[in-house]
């Protein structure tokens, strides 16, 4: 096959819960664990990090790589979902997996894969496990996908385990609280291995210290330890946000640029911290030089892009990739302290989101651009205009994604702000990122 028609196939024969929702989701690791042992195993032959939480654990996943790429390691990284191309999934030192790659492992391996019937993510979790095995990492950092304690990446024994944030999605899968939430969270915490969690949230910290305790588990809430605190307001045009990083109120790092100015960032930053400082722990060289080039060469590193992406000026255009209600909360009130006459967003979702919870949080102010992202779980432009309406969210439907941004960019003036965000799929579908 070529590798377009290797993409047809896994997208075709495989269930993908990105394009289809529930239907593409298989819980359990039995499958994992089949796929794993035919191909030798490869999840015990490389060191890793692993990654869980509601927001954050990709910008964490990233950021964590590119410090570790900074300090001379060759580093794996798994993140999901993509943004333009399937390959962008699995990187070494920020170099997408070769397609020619992905076209020779898929024709080895399809035979099994009638045999078990995978879903499409548990044959991306086993074709990077077995390449970062094959290329010889020295660590890998590996982002959940969905949950955790189910999650076909639950089955590595990673030198430490990472929780950011907790927030409702997924409610469908995971649980309608946030301790329900945050126990399948905690899945991926190991007998032994030491938990980290970002953020303390009391709503679900004793989740954390029952399950730790149970696995014997040394547990940080890193935020009690470490901060990262704004030295100076970026303008709407910084590509980089200046931080003092501080640890137990001590300076630990002055004047670090971090080059994802997403307020949400700051959040992510003690979780991301405390890794480094376990894995030095353990043995790993991480200079101060090393931190200061991962944070503030994260999209040179890694290819990371999406989060708080600026893709225009005059008028500025920026994009998110949040698509719930923490994430609406952290992008609403960044737009609202830039400099504006008026606010034109472009707004698409999915259909198996808490829609009506996220418009509420949106400005009433705005002009709206509603559109769908070509997957079939996007929700219909004209009825995403209708729930908007309900709740005095006032524009048009425009269908595609391209000509929701087309006709926002032509009525905004110079001094205006675009915004493009709502799903991941909307801001995948921008041509210029």
């Amino acid at each position: 096959m070529t590798y377009q028609q290797t993409l047809d196939y896994l997208y075709q024969q495989l269930p993908m819960f990105q394009r289809v929702g529930e239907a593409g989701y298989k819980p359990g690791l039995e499958r994992t664990e089949a796929l794993a042992a035919a191909t030798g195993n490869p999840e015990q032959k490389f060191k890793s990090v692993h990654i869980a939480g509601t927001n954050g654990k990709g910008s964490s996943s990233n950021l964590l790589a590119a410090v570790l790429q900074a300090a001379g390691y060759k580093v794996g990284l798994y993140t999901s979902p993509h943004l333009k191309e399937f390959t962008e999934r699995i990187k070494i030192n920020g170099q997408d997996l070769a397609p020619d790659y992905l076209v020779a492992w898929v024709e080895r391996w399809r035979g099994y894969f009638e045999q078990v019937e995978p879903s499409f993510f548990e044959m991306c979790v086993a074709l990077a496990f077995d390449y970062f095995a094959e290329q010889q990492v020295d660590i890998a950092v590996v982002e959940v996908g969905l949950g955790g304690r189910l999650d076909s990446t639950n089955i590595i024994r990673p030198l430490v385990s990472l929780i950011t944030n907790i927030s409702f999605d997924h409610q469908n899968l995971l649980g309608n609280t946030l301790p329900q939430i945050a126990s399948e969270k905690a899945g991926i915490i190991k007998p032994g291995v030491p938990a980290i969690i970002s953020q303390t949230q009391p709503e679900v910290a004793p989740v954390f210290e029952q399950k730790a305790q149970l696995e014997g588990a040394p547990l940080l809430f890193a935020d009690n330890h470490y901060r990262a605190e704004l030295l100076q307001e970026p303008s709407p045009e910084d590509d980089t946000q200046r931080l003092r990083l501080t640890y137990q109120n001590a300076p630990y790092l002055e004047d670090v640029d971090l080059g994802l100015v997403g307020d949400y960032q700051r959040l992510n930053l003690p979780g991301v911290l405390a890794v480094l400082d376990e894995l030095r722990r353990q043995g790993f060289v991480i200079p101060e030089a090393a931190v200061r080039e991962g944070l503030r060469e994260v999209g040179r590193l890694t290819g990371f892009r999406g989060r708080w992406t600026i893709l225009g000026r005059w008028p500025l255009v920026v994009c998110d990739t949040g698509h719930n209600e923490a994430g609406i909360r952290f992008i609403t009130a960044q737009l609202a302290r830039l400099p504006q006459r008026q606010l034109h967003i472009v707004l698409g979702v999915v259909n198996d989101k808490d829609v009506s919870k996220m418009l509420s949080l949106l400005p009433k102010h705005a002009t709206y651009y509603f559109c769908q992202a070509t997957i079939p779980r996007a929700l219909p432009a004209a009825e995403l205009a209708e729930r908007a309406a309900a709740v005095g969210l006032h524009g048009q439907a425009y269908g595609p994604v391209s000509a929701a941004v087309a006709a926002a960019r032509a009525a905004a003036a110079p001094d205006d702000v675009v915004f493009i965000g709502g799903s991941t799929f909307v801001v995948a579908e921008i041509e210029e990122l």
